[in-house]
C-alpha cells in the first residue's frame, strides 16, 4: 500500500506540474483595459474575443475601452493624449504598417512582441510579408488580428437588375450608368463624412495610377503633383459629381444603408461593410448584397490589418500579454473574423466557418497584387495622414486637382516620404 501512496504522489506531482500555463491563467488578477474604436456594430466582434478571455482568465476584470468614431478618427486623438501624458492602455488598437512605426515604435514607446511570435510559433502561421510590415529591423511591434479589404464597391443584385444596370469595372462603365441612375433619381455612389472620402480616394487613385505608381508614390519615387498624381485627383473630382450632397453628415454606416434601401446603387467601403450587412442587416452574401472590386482595380487588393500592440508602461502588463496571446490564435481569429467581416492574418485559417464573400476575399488575397492602404495606416505614418484630412477638406471645397497634388507633395516631404 505504501509503494501504491507513493505511485499516486508521483501521478498527481504530474498532473500539477503538466498544467502550468492552466495554472498561471487562472492566477492573473487586476485589470485589463483594451483600448479601441470598435463600437457599435463591431462591437460584438470585439465582445467574442473579449469572451473567450474572460474564460481563460476569469479573474481579470476587463475594461472595454472603446472611443466611438469610423476609422480611428477619435481615438487617435484620445489615444495620443494618453500615450503623451504617461497613461497609456494595457493594450491598443492600431493599424498594422506606418501608422504605429511611424508614430509609437519611432518614439520608443512599444515593446518588442518577437519573443511572444516565438513562443506562440506565429513566425510560421502570419504571411511573411505581413510580419515585415508589422515589423523592423529591431523588432515585432504589434499582433494583427485580421485582414481587411479597402476596395470594394457594394450594391444589391435587385436593385441593379431593376435599374437595368450592372457593376461597373471601370470608371468609364460607372459614369455611363451614373447618368442613367440620376435620370432615375437614385444617386450613383453613396459617401459619408470626410474620412470616407480619404477612403474612396485611394481607390480611385489606385485605378488612375496602377499599383506600380501606388507603391512608388510612398517610396518617395513618384511625386504627388506629377502628372499621374494630378490625374489621380481629377478623376476623384468627376466621381463626387456623382455623390450625395449630404455626405458630411452621414456616418459609413447610413451611407451603407442607402444602397440597402435604393436610395443608392454602389458604396465604396472596406469589408467591415460585409459584416453590418450580414450581421446587422442580416443580408445574406451574394443575394441580399453583392460585391465588385472598386472600378479600374480588378486583380488588385487594398488590404489593412487591425492589430494590438504592447505600450511600455502598461499597467497589467501579464493580463495584456494574454491578451495578445488569444488575438493571434486560431481560436480567437476565426471567432472574431467572421463577425466582424474580415479575413484571418493567419495562414490556417479555418474558412468553413467564413461567408461566402469572406472565402472570396480570402482567394482573392492569395492571388491579386496587394497594396498598402493610406487611409488605414498602412502606406504612410500618422504625419501624411492627418496632413491629408487638410488636403481633402480644401479639395472637396475647391475640386482644384493641382492645388491637392502639389499640398500633398509638400506633405511627403515634411512627413519624410
Amino acid at each position: 500500500m505504501k509503494g501504491f501512496a507513493k505511485l499516486l504522489l508521483v501521478f498527481a506531482a504530474v498532473l500539477l506540474l503538466g498544467a502550468p500555463q492552466v495554472s498561471q491563467a487562472k492566477d492573473l488578477t487586476g485589470d485589463l483595459e483594451i483600448f479601441s474604436w470598435w463600437a457599435g456594430d463591431e462591437g460584438p466582434a470585439l465582445a467574442a474575443l473579449i469572451e473567450i478571455y474572460k474564460k481563460q482568465n476569469p479573474n481579470v476584470n476587463v475594461i472595454n475601452a472603446t472611443v466611438t468614431g469610423g476609422s480611428g478618427v477619435n481615438a487617435k486623438a484620445v489615444l495620443k493624449t494618453r500615450m503623451l501624458g504617461g497613461e497609456p492602455p494595457d493594450s491598443f488598437q492600431v493599424h498594422a504598417g506606418q501608422e504605429l512605426i511611424g508614430t509609437w515604435v519611432k518614439a520608443d514607446r512599444m515593446e518588442d512582441l518577437t519573443p511572444l511570435f516565438k513562443e506562440q510559433g506565429w513566425m510560421d502561421v502570419f504571411p511573411e510579408g505581413l510580419i515585415k510590415l508589422i515589423g523592423t529591423d529591431k523588432g515585432i511591434w504589434s499582433v494583427p488580428v485580421n485582414i481587411h479589404r479597402s476596395n470594394v464597391m457594394w450594391y444589391v443584385p435587385a436593385n441593379l437588375k431593376k435599374w437595368g444596370i450592372e457593376a461597373p469595372k471601370t470608371w468609364d462603365e460607372f459614369f455611363a450608368a451614373a447618368e442613367k441612375l440620376k435620370a432615375a433619381g437614385v444617386t450613383p455612389l453613396a459617401l459619408a463624412q470626410n474620412w470616407t472620402a480619404n477612403h474612396l480616394w485611394e481607390s480611385v487613385a489606385l485605378a488612375s495610377l496602377g499599383a506600380d505608381n501606388w507603391d512608388a508614390l510612398w517610396s518617395g519615387k513618384l511625386a504627388f503633383d506629377s502628372p499621374e498624381g494630378i490625374k489621380a485627383w481629377e478623376l476623384f473630382g468627376r466621381v463626387l459629381e456623382y455623390t450625395n450632397a449630404d455626405a458630411s453628415s452621414l456616418s459609413w454606416q447610413q451611407a451603407t444603408d442607402m444602397v440597402i434601401d435604393g436610395r443608392a446603387a454602389f458604396n465604396i467601403m472596406g469589408d467591415w461593410a460585409a459584416g453590418y450587412m450580414t450581421t446587422t442587416k442580416k443580408l445574406a452574401p451574394g443575394t441580399g448584397y453583392g460585391w465588385a472590386a472598386s472600378p479600374g482595380t480588378g486583380g488588385e487588393f487594398m488590404f489593412l490589418a487591425d492589430s494590438f500592440c504592447l505600450p511600455m508602461g502598461s499597467p497589467h502588463r501579464d493580463n495584456a500579454i494574454a491578451w495578445l496571446k488569444i488575438l493571434g490564435s486560431k481560436e480567437g481569429s476565426d471567432t472574431f473574423n467572421p463577425l466582424k467581416g474580415s479575413i484571418s492574418a493567419r495562414t490556417d485559417s479555418d474558412l468553413s466557418k467564413y461567408n461566402d464573400y469572406l472565402k472570396s476575399a480570402a482567394a482573392d488575397f492569395g492571388k491579386d497584387r496587394v497594396v498598402g492602404s493610406l487611409a488605414h495606416g498602412v502606406a504612410a505614418n500618422e504625419t501624411f495622414m492627418g496632413g491629408f484630412a487638410s488636403v481633402m477638406e480644401m479639395f472637396l471645397k475647391s475640386k482644384n486637382a493641382t492645388a491637392a497634388g502639389k499640398a500633398c507633395q509638400q506633405l511627403a516631404k515634411k512627413s519624410g516620404i
